[in-house]
């Protein structure tokens, strides 16, 4: 009996040590535990990417060129990292820059483009005349926003660099001259 108090004892403080706090945060606090890409890098490489091409001298001319706000669309960002990133939410960081700035207009992405094609075709079965979204009146895109994401990693003993690039390309949908190419960095030292 002895025996068996003395197990459960010992449970009971395994349990109450094991217990695991959690505490709320601000989204915009950066927290770094592990040293890979994480949130904040993402917010902070789509924030000044987004910046960089809506100030740059090109960009600015192409779209007193063609005398409106530009129409973007933000397309694939590949990571060729060799981290699992995903290039949804990644994508999603880009696109709410570009729509925040008031500089572009954004053009749905091919998925969602296709669900609002897909709720078209209903309405015109379903909807009154009057109110039935009509066909061929999408707006078309300007320009392209898509690139590559890659890393280079520096190991030694128990130290380690990282050094994440996005590489992104904005080109012209109809003519795909170039407009705007630029890369941004974020180098990370993680030391166990």
């Amino acid at each position: 009996m002895k025996r068996m108090s003395y197990f459960v004892c010992l449970g009971l403080v395994a349990f109450a040590c094991s217990q695991r706090s959690v505490t709320r945060v601000s989204p915009d606090q950066q927290i770094d535990l592990s040293g890979r890409w994480n949130d904040v890098d993402s917010k902070m490489v789509a924030s000044k990417m987004v910046q960089q091409f809506l100030n740059s001298p090109r960009y600015q001319s192409y779209a007193s060129d063609i005398g409106k706000t530009p129409a973007i669309i933000v397309g694939y960002i590949q990571n060729k990292t060799s981290e699992h990133i995903d290039s949804d939410n990644y994508i999603k960081k880009f696109e709410l820059e570009i729509f925040n700035s008031g500089l572009a207009d954004l053009v749905e992405s091919p998925e969602f483009r296709e669900r609002l094609r897909q709720e078209r075709a209903d309405q015109q079965e379903f909807a009154s005349p009057e109110t039935a979204a009509k066909w061929g009146r999408e707006y078309g895109a300007n320009l392209m926003l898509f690139g590559t994401m890659t890393s280079e990693t520096d190991t030694y003993n128990k130290k380690k660099v990282v050094n994440y690039i996005t590489t992104l390309y904005l080109t012209d949908m109809e003519t795909n001259k170039r407009v705007w190419y630029g890369q941004e960095e974020i180098k990370k030292y993680i030391e166990n």
